[in-house]
C-alpha cells in the first residue's frame, strides 16, 4: 500500500492505532519522513532516576495526542517512526547503573577510589560501556540519515546524546546547540564518569564542529562550569533563569529575548532539551529538578521564532522525562513536546505541515 493510499484511508481524529509507530500513525519507517531514536540509559545517575523510562512513557503517551496541532496540522502525514533499538541498551543501563551505584555511593562519603581497585576496575568499565553506547548511536543516526531521512535523538538521561552529536558532525562541518536546561552540564567527568549526564555539554565541545553553545535557563551549576564557560571565550553563551526573570521585570518582552538567543547562534542549529528546563510541575519525576524555569509555551515560542528566522535546524533531542509511579503526566509533557519539535524541525527544512489554524 502507498503512503498516499494510507493517508487517504487514516482517520486522523479517531486515536491512535494501538498497533502503530509513536502519535498511533500507520507509516513504517521507509514511509516516515522523521525516525526517533531511543536511547532508554541512565547509567550515571546522580539523584532521582527514571529516565531510562522516558522514551516508553513517550511512546505510551503518544497515542492521546491530537494530531491536528494548531501551527502544523498536517505534520502527521509527514509521518514520524520510533525506531527499533538494540535490546541491550536497556539491559545495559540496568546492569551499569547498579555497578555505579556503589562508586557515587563512595565518594559520597568522602572515601578515595583509588583505595578501592575493584571499585577503579567498575569505572572504567562503566566508562568503556558508555563510550560503546555513544558509538553504537552514531552508527545508528547515520544510517537513517544516509536513507536521507530527519533523525532525532529521545533520551534517557542528559548523556545520551553525545553519539547524536558526532553523527550530526559528519554531516555538517560547523554547527551550534540551543541548549535548554536548568543546568550547564559542563562538569568535567563528574564523579569520575567521563560520560556523566552532568558533563554532556563539556564533552560536546571536544567536537571542533560545535562551534557555539547558547544556554537558556540555567539556574544550577558549579565554580569548575563557570570557569569552563570562561575559559571558553565567547564559545559558550549562558542566559541563566534569573538574568531572564530580571529583564522581563525590567519591560524586556520574551520576543526580545528570543531574537537576541536566536542571534548568537550559527547558521546551523541542532537544540539540545533538557525537559528541567521548564517549571517542575511540568515534569516533576524528571531526575534533578530545580526551582524556576520557564514555561512550555515559552519554549514552544522560542522553537517557533527560530524555525522562521532564517537558521537551519539540523536535528534535536529531548532528554530526562522520567515517569511517575502512579500516573503518566510527564509522558504526556513529553509526548506533546516531542510532537512540538518535530513540527518545527519540519516546518524548517521545507516539509508540508499545513497552515496555522487561526480562529
Amino acid at each position: 500500500m502507498t503512503k498516499q493510499h494510507i493517508i487517504q484511508n487514516f482517520d486522523p481524529s479517531q486515536p491512535g492505532l494501538a498497533d502503530a509507530t509513536i502519535f498511533g500513525l500507520p507509516f513504517s519507517a521507509e514511509q516516515s519522513e522523521i525516525i526517533i531514536i531511543p536511547v532508554p540509559w541512565e547509567v550515571t545517575v546522580s539523584y532521582g532516576s527514571g529516565a531510562s523510562l522516558g522514551p516508553e512513557a513517550i511512546l505510551e503517551a503518544s497515542f492521546q495526542v491530537d494530531l491536528c496541532h494548531q501551527d502544523f496540522p498536517e505534520l502527521w502525514k509527514l509521518g514520524m517512526y520510533y525506531a527499533e533499538i538494540p535490546s541491550h541498551w536497556h539491559q545495559n543501563s540496568d546492569k551499569y547503573k547498579q555497578l555505579a551505584q556503589p562508586i557515587i555511593q563512595a565518594l559520597e562519603n568522602g572515601e578515595e577510589l583509588q583505595n578501592s581497585p575493584n571499585l577503579v576496575s567498575d569505572l572504567e568499565e562503566i566508562n568503556k560501556i558508555c563510550r560503546e553506547l555513544h558509538s553504537e548511536v552514531k552508527e545508528k543516526v547515520v544510517f537513517w540519515m544516509n536513507q536521507g531521512k530527519k533523525v532525532v535523538l529521545l533520551g534517557g538521561d542528559h548523556s545520551t546524546p553525545l553519539g547524536y552529536y558526532e553523527a550530526l558532525a559528519t554531516k555538517h562541518e560547523n554547527f551550534g546547540i540551543l541548549h535548554l536546561d536548568a543546568h550547564m552540564d559542563l562538569r568535567i567527568a563528574y564523579e569520575g564518569f567521563t560520560y556523566s549526564h552532568a558533563s554532556i555539554m563539556y564533552n560536546a565541545l571536544q567536537i571542533p564542529n560545535i562551534t557555539k553553545i547558547v544556554q537558556v535557563g540555567i539556574r544550577d551549576f558549579c565554580e569548575q562550569e563557570v570557569n569552563n564557560v570562561n575559559n571558553e571565550k565567547g564559545r559558550v553563551i549562558v542566559h541563566s533563569d534569573s538574568d531572564l526573570k530580571s529583564a522581563i521585570f525590567e519591560g524586556i518582552t520574551w520576543k526580545q529575548q528570543c531574537d537576541k538567543i536566536i542571534s548568537e547562534l550559527p547558521q546551523k542549529v541542532t537544540i539540545s532539551f533538557d525537559i528541567d528546563g521548564m517549571y517542575p510541575w511540568y515534569c516533576p519525576n524528571t531526575g534533578t529538578p530545580v526551582p524556576g524555569g520557564f514555561s512550555f509555551e515559552q519554549a514552544t515560542y522560542l522553537f517557533n521564532k527560530l524555525a522562521s528566522s532564517g537558521k537551519e535546524i539540523i536535528g534535536f533531542d529531548l532528554v530526562e522525562v522520567a515517569p511517575g509511579e502512579n500516573d503518566d503526566w510527564d509522558g504526556n509533557v513529553g509526548a506533546r513536546m516531542l510532537f512540538q519539535m518535530c513540527g518545527i524541525l519540519a516546518k524548517n527544512n521545507g516539509l508540508h505541515v499545513g497552515e496555522k489554524i487561526k480562529f
